[in-house]
Formats: structure tokens, sequence, C-alpha cells
């Protein structure tokens, strides 16, 4: 019996460790906690991240309005869109006072969605830095591992078990480590690079949320304290695999008042036909203002409620339509063009389930019947855009009449925006190479890809753009020209690897 007291102590010792050890950990995941994005006192429509305060810092020329749209597809959509950038920096167009001025300088506005809101961001943080080492440093990296590790890493179970941090804070901390580095929305208020509007998805209400002041405003939020990496990371929130990103919702305690237009245009039962789709899209963010009945807002995938990135595009043309009818001055009273590019990663792998009997399992269902919709409305939104262009041209050219300038009533009828639309679509249906579309089709929407199909990407991207009519007719217009391609870097010898 004495024998066994030691043997019963330590028993007894072990025990007491591991009880210790468990309420440590519980302890610990008491005090894991989510970035707070912090309050704004007064709103300002003047201060913050918005188009109106990018274009007055910057003086940009309204001459012509260039966006991009970055869609989302994980790192086959940060790749393709990365080479919608690089082959527009070896374009060279005439500058607004003359001289040559290459096309990537003249962007305005990128918006992006889930992995082009990464390509999206980093470019507007970096600037011409990111052509140095975006390739190795994100492109080229197995960002899906490295938060898969993370996630089975013993010393984060603690801070994953906790309500208020998830995966999704588990991956900002690595996009802010391998990209971001701390940078903020402050830091691109700082800068001299053009809008970059990332969008997330509020699960509650499926509705758009773009990080931008003008949106911030409406939550009471200052949008220059959040990080770049937790925007990506709701960007980025595929529902299910990755947890929702948590915002606080101040609304209505900052005094926001609404632009004039606004009042005008939602006071009434029936809208403007052309900004009624905005209008919609206005009541629905309205619902964000009532802070003390939604204190927080959770965000997923921005691909769930517009996976190109093109609905805050259209809404905003259809507004300066509508505005243009009403007589009302707007922001870009001045512009002769509007080029849109469209970058769409969209991809259709094929499937062998009508050579089956049986039918596909509960996932492959799930995933293909979420996915439908998503791809049916990243069709419609580039026709959306091509009808607007077509509407405007005919009404510029009813001005433009004999009929129009001696019939007041007809002018007034034809009343509307003077720039010309150039819808640019970057598609993998657009290659002429079907074995290459195929290829490009079956990359998978992930955080790693091999290193070939990353440079494929980005060599298809430039192909289509080169290819596209519209671009074609853009350089045409602006007196375009597009330099030598890069030379490829040596492929490394077998005794270079050693």
């Amino acid at each position: 019996m004495v024998a066994a007291q030691p043997k019963l102590e330590i028993m007894v010792k072990a025990a007491i460790s591991r009880w210790a050890l468990a309420f440590g950990l519980v302890l610990l995941a008491g005090c894991a906690a989510r970035p707070v994005n912090p309050p704004l006192k007064q709103a300002d429509p003047s201060k913050g991240y918005r188009f109106e305060t990018r274009q007055a810092a910057l003086n940009k020329d309204k001459d012509t309005l260039v966006i991009l749209a970055f869609s989302g597809g994980g790192t086959r959509a940060a790749a393709f869109s990365y080479g919608v950038l690089e082959y527009m920096r070896r374009t060279e167009i005439v500058g607004p006072k003359g001289g040559r001025a290459r096309l990537i300088d003249q962007v305005d506005v990128i918006t992006g969605i889930s992995g082009g809101s990464f390509t999206a961001l980093a470019y507007g943080l970096y600037g011409d830095k990111l052509f140095d080492d975006y390739e190795q440093r994100f492109l080229k990296r197995d960002v899906q591992g490295e938060i898969v590790s993370r996630s089975l890493n013993p010393g984060n179970w603690a801070r994953l078990s906790s309500t208020a941090w998830g995966r999704s804070e588990l991956a900002s901390e690595l996009y802010d480590e391998v990209l971001f580095h701390g940078a903020t929305f402050g830091d691109l208020n700082r800068g001299k690079g053009p809008l970059i509007l990332a969008s997330a998805t509020d699960i509650s209400s499926g509705a758009r949320l773009v990080f931008q002041q003008g949106m911030f405003d409406v939550l009471c939020s200052d949008l220059d304290a959040v990080p770049l990496s937790r925007a990506a990371a709701a960007s980025s929130a595929v529902p299910v695999v990755l947890s929702p990103v948590t915002l606080n919702n101040y609304g209505g305690s900052c005094n926001l008042v609404q632009p004039a237009w606004v009042d005008r245009f939602m006071d009434t039962e029936n809208p403007p036909r052309p900004a009624a789709r905005a209008i919609r899209s206005l009541r629905s963010l309205g619902d964000f203002s009532d802070g003390a009945r939604r204190p927080y807002l959770h965000l997923v995938d921005g691909g769930v409620s517009d996976n190109v990135g093109m609905r805050g595009v259209l809404d905003a043309l259809e507004v300066l339509e509508a505005m243009q009818e009403a007589g009302m001055p707007t922001p870009l009273d001045s512009a002769r063009r509007v080029v849109v590019v469209i970058v769409n990663s969209l991809s259709v792998p094929p499937t062998k389930w009508d050579e089956s009997e049986s039918p596909p399992g509960s996932v492959e269902i799930l995933l293909k019947s979420s996915g439908v919709p998503i791809d049916r409305n990243s069709f419609e939104a580039v026709e959306l855009l091509r009808d607007m262009a077509s509407r405007w041209r005919t009404m510029r050219q009813i001005r433009q009449s004999a009929g129009a300038a001696s019939d007041p009533a007809l002018a007034a009828m034809s009343r509307g925006p003077e720039a010309e639309i150039y819808a640019i679509d970057v598609s993998f249906s657009a290659l002429k190479d079907k074995a290459e579309i195929d290829y490009l089709n079956r990359q998978p929407t992930s955080f790693v890809l091999p290193d070939e199909a990353v440079d494929r990407l980005r060599a298809a991207a430039g192909t289509i753009l080169a290819d596209s009519p519209e671009f074609k007719r853009l350089l045409r217009d602006v007196g375009g020209t597009v330099g030598a391609q890069p030379a490829a870097p040596a492929a490394p010898t077998a005794a270079a690897g050693r």
C-alpha cells in the first residue's frame, strides 16, 4: 500500500494538470476577440475613402472614366485580373495633356469580389511595386494549405472555439502577414492609386456591402481604421468553408445627411426608370442605418450577391443617367468616355452526370446549384452594360439630329449622358483556342493553383484583352499602342535547381 501511494499521487497531479490545461483553454477562448471597426461621431461626405474625395485629391482628368471589375474565383480570379493589369501597364494612350500615358495610370475605380479583391486591394496599396513580387507572395503560394495548417494547429484551437473568432479571422491574419502588412483603408486614402471597392454580402439580407466610406457612413463607422486584410477576408468568406466576418453597426448615431439627389429619387413611389434598380439597392442598404436593431452585420463572400463586381457599377451609371435626364448636375458631366473592363474568371467545368443513371451526390448538387444563379447573374450584368451603352448612344444620336434641334420636346425626351460607353468583356469564352478554354475552365475555385495555371491565366487575360473588338475600338479612339511583352525568365536548369 505504501508503494502505491506515489503512483496515486502522480495520477492525481496528472489529472489536475489536464483540468488546468482545459480551464486555461477556456479562458483563452473567452479572451479571443475579433477586430472591431470603430464608430464615427459625425458623417462628412467631403472626407474619407470615396469616389468624390479620390477624384478631388488626385485631380484626375474627367474626360475619360476607366473602371475595372474583377470577379470572384479564388486564385484563378486573382491571377486572371493580374494579367489584365500587366497588359494595361504595357498599353500607352494619348494622355490628358497630349503626351503619352500608360493606360493603367488612367484607371479611376477597381471593383473586387472574392479572389479579385486581393489583386484590386494589393494594386491600390502598392501600385507599380505590386509587379515586383505579387506572383511569388500570393499567386504562386499555397494560401489554402496555410489556412488549413493554421486551423489544425493546436495553438489556434482555443481562439477557434470562441464564438467571436472564426476561420475567417485566422485567414485574415495570414493575408495580413503575406500581403498587406498591417495596411488599412486609411493607407489607401493617403495613397495615389485608384479607388478600390471590395464587396461582401450581408448574410441576413443578401445585400451588397461595399468597403467605401459612403457605405460606412450608413454604419456610422470609420473605414480608415479597417485593415485591408479584413475586407479581403470578408469578400472571400465562402459560406460554410469559412466563417462570416462580423462588423459592428452604429447606424443612426452620426447625423448622416443623404445627398439631395437621393431624397429626390427615393421620395417618389415611381423613381426615374434608369435609376429604379439603383434606388432599390439604396433602399435595401437603408436597413443598415438602424444600428440599434441590427448592432452586428455578418458578411460572407461577395460573389453571393455580385460575382463580377458589376452591380455597383451599373447602379452608379444608372443614377448618373437619371440625374442628367432630370437636369441635375453630376460629377461626370464632362466625361466623353466611360470605359468598363469586366474581368470575368467564371469557369464552367464539364461534368459527366448525364452519362450515368446515378444522380450526382449531395455535395456536388449543392455546389452546382449555388453556382448556376451566380453564373447567370454574371452574364446578365455584362448584357445590362451593353444595353446601357446602346441606349446612351441612341439618345445621343437623337440629340444630334436635326429633329431634336428644332423640337424642344424631343430634345427633352432624349436628354442624357454624352459619354460613350466601352463595354470590354474579358472572359475565357473569348479565347480562340478551345483547348486553352477547356484547360482554364478546369481550374478550381480555390486559393492554390499550379504555377503553370497561374502563368496561363495571366497570359490568357492579355490575349483576350488584345483581341477584344471593344478594346481595339478604344485604342483607335484614344491613339493607343501596346508595348512588347517582357521576356519570360529562363527556366532553371537541372544544375541550377540543385
